[in-house]
C-alpha cells in the first residue's frame, strides 16, 4: 500500500482532514444543521423565522416620503376595514347589519367603528366632504373603519368585521365585502412568500436531480451536490433567523437567498464530484483508501481552489450589498455572505467526508448506464469530458475567425440590452399584489371604486390649508397631472392627492421636487416611495461598484497575473447583464409575458429597482464563477506547457460540459422560483436565469474564446511592477 501524498496547500489539508475522519466531520454539520432547523424552522426560541419576518409595502428607505407617512400616520392606533361594493348603501337590510356590527365592536374594549352612514346628507343630497372619500365612486359601496388602541384586540376587531361580511355576502350575493388592514396584507404576502419558496424548491430540486443524473450516471454521485443544496439551504436560514436580531427582514429576503445558496452549492458541489472522478479514474493503481483520499486531495488542490475562488468573487458582490442604506439590501448582502461561506464550506468538508465514504461505488458508472440507449446517453453527456469533443472542435472553429466572432457576439448583446434604454423603475411590492393573495380583491377594489380612500401615487403634505390650496394650484400645472384633489386635514397636517397619468408618477414627483415651494412640505405617495428607495441605493452605488470591480479584478489578477483577463471578464459580464435587464423592460414593463407569467400588464409600472441592483450583483457572482471554471481548466493547460491557442481549445473542452450542467441547473433554480407569485420574485427569477443563459452560451462558448484566441499576444500581460507583485503574492494552493 503506498501512501498518499502530503497536502501541499491549506484547501488540501482541509479537505483532507475532512476526508480522513468523516465521521466527526458528518457530526458537526449535524450539530449545525440541529441548530438551524431548532431555531429557523422549529422555532425553539419561541418565535420560527418566518414569524420574525416583515414586509412593509416597499417602504424601505428614510426619505422625505417616509418623514410625510410618519406625520400623517398620527397615533398608534390599529385599524382593519370593512369593503362594500355593489349594494344600494340605503338599503334597510345592509343598515341593519352596520348597526349590529357596530354594537359588536363596541363590546370589545377601546374600539370603535367608523360608519359614514350615520352622517346625514348634505342639503344638496350629497355627502359630508369629510367622509366622501369613504363610499365608492359610483354611490354602491362604502368603507367601515374599525380601531383600536396600540396592544388592543384587533384580531376580535377583524373577526366581527368577517362575520359581517359574512352576512352582507349572504344577504347580497353579488356584492363585494372583504376586510383588509396593513397586518393581514403582510400576513398575506408573508403566506405567500412561504408558498413560493416551497413551489419554488418542489420544481428546481427534481429537474436538478435528473440534470445530475444524465451528467453522472447514477444516484449516489448526483445526490451528494444536493445534499450540499440542502445543507447551504438551511444554514442560510438559520443565519437569517439570527440577522432577523439585528435588522428589518423583508419576506423577499428568504426567497433570494434561498435561490441564491441553491443554486451556488449545486455548481459547487458539481464541480467537486466531477473533478474527484476525473482523478481517481486517472490513476489505473489498486483501489484503496489512501488512493481514494489522494484523489480527494487532488480535487481540493484544482476544484476547490477554484470553488474557493469563486466563492470569494459572490462574496465580494455581496458584501458590495452591504453600502446601501435600505436594510432590505443590507439583509440580502449579509444572507448572501452567509449563503456563500456554508456553500464553500460544504463543498471543501462535506463533500469530501461524503466522498471517502462512498468508496469505489462512487467512480463506478452507475445503474443507469447500463440501460440500453441510456447509457451511450449519459457516457457522451458524462461529467468527465475526453480530451477532444464538442467545446473543442467548437472552440477550434471559432479561432479560425476570432475577431469577427468576437465583435459578433458584442453587437448581439447590446442589442438584446437595447430595451433597457427604455426602463422604469418600480416598486412592484406596492404595485402588483398576487391574484392567489387573499388581500387582492380588497385592494384592487380600494384602487379602483374608492381612489379618495386609497394609498394615492402622489400626495402633497403641508402645514396649513392656505398652502396647501397654493401648492395645489402650482403643481395642477405640471405635465402628467390630471388633478388635484381638495386638502384633507389629517392629523396636524394637511393631505392633498394628485393624480397622474398612468405609469408617470415617478416623473412628476421629481418635477413636483424641482421646483420647491417656499413652506414647509413633503411629497409622499406609491411612486414617491419608489423614488425615494431609488435615491436611497444611489449613494452606495459607487463604494459597491468600486469595491467589487476592484475585488475582483485583484483577484484574477492573482490568481491569473493578467490585467486584460480580468478587465474582460467586467465588460463581458456588463454586456451580459445589461442584455437581462433589457429582457426585463421587455418581458415585464412592455408586458410580452403577461400571458405566459399569468399578470396583468396593466399593473406593472415598470421593473423593481431592487431587482435590477441585485440582478447586476448576483449575475455578476454567478458569471464569474464560469469564468473561474474556464480559467482554472487554461491556466492549468497552459501551465503544462501547451500553447495559448490549444490551451483555450483543451480548457473549454474540460469545464464545457460542468459550466453547461452548472448553467442548466441554475437556470431551473431561477426560473422555478419565476413559477412564484410575487412579482419581485418573478422578475429576479427570469433575470438571473436569462443572464446565466447568455452567459454559458454567448459569453462563454463564443465571446470567450474568440476574445483569448484574438488577443493571445496581450491576454497575459500587466505592468512589469505588477508581474512582480503577482511573482510574489500570486495565489497558488
Amino acid at each position: 500500500m503506498t501512501d498518499s501524498p502530503a497536502p501541499r496547500g491549506a484547501l488540501a489539508r482541509l479537505s483532507g482532514a475532512s476526508a480522513r475522519h468523516p465521521f466527526r466531520t458528518l457530526a458537526a454539520w449535524a450539530v449545525v444543521l440541529g441548530t438551524a432547523i431548532a431555531v429557523a424552522l422549529v422555532g425553539v426560541t419561541g418565535e420560527d423565522l418566518f414569524d420574525r419576518l416583515g414586509s412593509d409595502g416597499g417602504s424601505w428607505s428614510n426619505g422625505e416620503s417616509a418623514e410625510a407617512d410618519d406625520l400623517l400616520a398620527g397615533t398608534d392606533a390599529e385599524s382593519a376595514t370593512l369593503l362594500v361594493h355593489g349594494l344600494d348603501v340605503a338599503d334597510p337590510v345592509f343598515g341593519a347589519i352596520v348597526e349590529d356590527l357596530g354594537e359588536r365592536i363596541a363590546e370589545i374594549p377601546d374600539a370603535t367603528l367608523g360608519n359614514p352612514l350615520a352622517l346625514p346628507l348634505l342639503p344638496d343630497g350629497g355627502r359630508d366632504p369629510r367622509v366622501a372619500g369613504l363610499f365608492a365612486e359610483d354611490g354602491d359601496g362604502v368603507l367601515l373603519v374599525a380601531e383600536v388602541p396600540a396592544g388592543g384586540d384587533i384580531d376580535g376587531v377583524i373577526h366581527e368585521l368577517r362575520e359581517a361580511a359574512d352576512d352582507i355576502r349572504d344577504a347580497s350575493p353579488a356584492a363585494i365585502a372583504e376586510v383588509g388592514s396593513s397586518d393581514l396584507l403582510v400576513e398575506s404576502i408573508i403566506a405567500t412568500s412561504e408558498s413560493d419558496l416551497q413551489r419554488g424548491e418542489a420544481v428546481a430540486l427534481p429537474i436538478a436531480l435528473l440534470v445530475m443524473l444524465v451528467v453522472f450516471g447514477g444516484f449516489l454521485a448526483a445526490g451528494m451536490p444536493l445534499l450540499g443544496a440542502i445543507v447551504s439551504i438551511l444554514g442560510g436560514l438559520g443565519a437569517l433567523f439570527g440577522f432577523t436580531h439585528l435588522l428589518d427582514v423583508n419576506t423577499t429576503v428568504v426567497n433570494v437567498v434561498t435561490a441564491v445558496g441553491l443554486g451556488l452549492s449545486i455548481d459547487y458541489g458539481l464541480l467537486i464530484v466531477s473533478r474527484f472522478r476525473e482523478e481517481y479514474r486517472q490513476d489505473a493503481g489498486e483501489r484503496t483508501r489512501e488512493h481514494r483520499l489522494a484523489a480527494i486531495v487532488r480535487t481540493a488542490e484544482t476544484a476547490g481552489r477554484t470553488v474557493a475562488y469563486s466563492g470569494t468573487v459572490f462574496a465580494i458582490a455581496g458584501l458590495g450589498l452591504l453600502f446601501f442604506e435600505p436594510d432590505i439590501v443590507k439583509a440580502i448582502g449579509l444572507g448572501a455572505l452567509s449563503v456563500t461561506v456554508i456553500s464553500i464550506a460544504s463543498a471543501l468538508t462535506l463533500l469530501p467526508a461524503l466522498l471517502a465514504l462512498s468508496g469505489e461505488r462512487l467512480a463506478r458508472p452507475g445503474l443507469l448506464t447500463r440501460l440500453p440507449g441510456v447509457g451511450r446517453l449519459l457516457t457522451r453527456f458524462g461529467d468527465v469530458a475526453p480530451d477532444e469533443g464538442f467545446f473543442s472542435k467548437l472552440t477550434r472553429r471559432i479561432q479560425r475567425h476570432p475577431a469577427i466572432i468576437t465583435l459578433g457576439a458584442f453587437a448581439v448583446l447590446l442589442l438584446l440590452a437595447a430595451p433597457a434604454l427604455g426602463l422604469r423603475l418600480a416598486n412592484t411590492a406596492v404595485d402588483s399584489i398576487p391574484v392567489s393573495s387573499d388581500q387582492y380583491p380588497f385592494v384592487t377594489t380600494l384602487t379602483e371604486e374608492f381612489p379618495q380612500a386609497a394609498d394615492p401615487r402622489v400626495s402633497l403634505v403641508i402645514r396649513t390649508e392656505d398652502d396647501a390650496l397654493t401648492w395645489a394650484a402650482d403643481v395642477e400645472r405640471l405635465p402628467n397631472v390630471e388633478s388635484v384633489g381638495i386638502p384633507i386635514a389629517v392629523n396636524d397636517v394637511w393631505q392633498t392627492s394628485v393624480v397622474v397619468e398612468s405609469k408617470t408618477g415617478s416623473g412628476v414627483v421629481r418635477a413636483i421636487r424641482a421646483e420647491p415651494p417656499a413652506f414647509e412640505h413633503w411629497v409622499t405617495g406609491a411612486d414617491a416611495r419608489t423614488v425615494d428607495f431609488s435615491e436611497s441605493l444611489t449613494s452606495g452605488i459607487p463604494w459597491a461598484a468600486g469595491v467589487i470591480s476592484l475585488g475582483t479584478v485583484l483577484l484574477l489578477f492573482l490568481m491569473t497575473g493578467s490585467l486584460v483577463i480580468p478587465l474582460k471578464a467586467l465588460l463581458a459580464s456588463a454586456l451580459s447583464l445589461g442584455a437581462s435587464i433589457g429582457l426585463l423592460v421587455w418581458g415585464f414593463q412592455d408586458g410580452a409575458f403577461a400571458g405566459l407569467m399569468g399578470f396583468d400588464p396593466a399593473n406593472v409600472y415598470g421593473v423593481d429597482t431592487l431587482v435590477v441592483l441585485l440582478t447586476f450583483v448576483f449575475g455578476f457572482g454567478l458569471a464569474m464563477d464560469y469564468e473561474m471554471f474556464i480559467l482554472s481548466r487554461v491556466k492549468e493547460r497552459r501551465d503544462a506547457g501547451a500553447s495559448d491557442t490549444e490551451a483555450i481549445a483543451l480548457g473549454l473542452q474540460r469545464s464545457g460540459r460542468i459550466i453547461t450542467s452548472a448553467a442548466l441547473i441554475i437556470i431551473v433554480v431561477f426560473a422555478g422560483f419565476a413559477t412564484g407569485d410575487l412579482m419581485i420574485i418573478k422578475q429576479l427569477g427570469v433575470a438571473l436565469a436569462f443572464a446565466v443563459l447568455l452567459d454559458a452560451t454567448i459569453v462563454r462558448c463564443l465571446l470567450v474564446p474568440a476574445f483569448m484566441t484574438w488577443q493571445r499576444r496581450i491576454l497575459w500581460w500587466a505592468p512589469r511592477p505588477l508581474k512582480r507583485l503577482h511573482a510574489r503574492f500570486g495565489l497558488s494552493d
